[in-house]
């Protein structure tokens, strides 16, 4: 009998396990509504005027704005957008992968020279670099509480600060990129200094006509500072979406698994109480017979 206790605490334990992973989910699901709604509004936007200042500043020498200065990367400063909670599957695992990878790859000298800094916004992101002991710079951990663009635009004006101080020769941005609920795609894109349009893009962007008032220096300098927000800001909102996105798939799953092991418990209860009876009557029997045989 003491197996068959066991096996309903574990019925009752999975139980209520999964009404846990299904109230998760169904959180995880209104959240994802509201953040899927705010990222599509703000992308649009985003991708157009980084499409436009790329093509405005191609034609620029990089002595025209600061942020379009390209410098040999000695100090690098990578910002890892992850969450502040767990029980998403492999998001931030990915994005933390994706960020060492690319350190390893491109920035190995300036890691065996100290000179590679993080940025962390969300705490997983924040914490595996602190315990490897890495050079980490703020903590943002806050930021998903209100998620403004206000608070987003403090955050890049401390990195943007940093680059014009040549604290920083380059930084790279690591995240998720929101596509639907079940994908999302891992993302680096180069922060600083402003990308400037491919030779494909320009010859194609010669044909396009602009009227520039009042004029194309005065209105790229003034774009620069604010692409660069924007595209930080959206990077967040990407990855706030794709959190959620991940979260609700891996509850939905983790509800349905639980689902399947509370079946597998409740037969193995069943099989193990029928052999306890089958047990007991054969016992009966037994001695029932022998009493008579007597």
């Amino acid at each position: 009998m003491a197996n068959l206790k066991e096996v309903r605490n574990r019925i009752t334990s999975v139980s209520s396990t999964q009404q846990i992973t299904k109230a998760m989910k169904m959180v995880s699901a209104a959240k994802l509504k509201r953040a899927t709604n705010a990222i599509i509004q703000l992308r649009p936007y985003a991708n157009k005027l980084k499409d436009l200042l790329a093509n405005l500043s191609a034609s620029l020498e990089d002595g025209s704005s600061p942020f379009l200065q390209e410098r040999e990367p000695a100090r690098v400063l990578i910002v890892v957008v992850t969450s502040n909670r767990g029980l998403a599957g492999a998001f931030n695992t990915n994005v933390i992968k994706t960020a060492n990878n690319l350190i390893a790859e491109k920035y190995s000298n300036q890691l065996k020279a100290g000179n590679v800094s993080v940025v962390g916004i969300g705490k997983k992101g924040q914490e595996y670099y602190q315990r490897r002991k890495y050079n980490v710079i703020g903590n943002n951990n806050e930021l998903y509480s209100d998620l403004t663009f206000l608070n987003v635009s403090k955050v890049t004006e401390s990195i943007m600060q940093g680059f014009l101080k040549g604290e920083y020769d380059r930084v790279e941005l690591i995240y998720n990129r929101f596509k639907n609920a079940a994908v999302q795609f891992l993302t680096v894109e180069q922060l600083l200094p402003v990308p400037k349009a491919e030779k494909k893009k320009q010859a194609s962007a010669t044909q396009i006509d602009y009227i520039l008032e009042p004029s194309q220096e005065e209105i790229v300098e003034q774009l620069i500072p604010k692409n660069i927000k924007i595209q930080l800001y959206k990077a967040v909102l990407d990855s706030y979406a794709s959190e959620h996105g991940a979260r609700m798939t891996a509850m939905d799953k983790a509800t349905d698994n639980a689902g399947e092991l509370i079946k597998a418990l409740k037969l193995s209860y069943n099989q193990a109480r029928q052999a306890a009876i089958t047990t007991e009557l054969t016992e009966i029997v037994s001695g029932a017979a022998a009493l008579s045989a007597n």
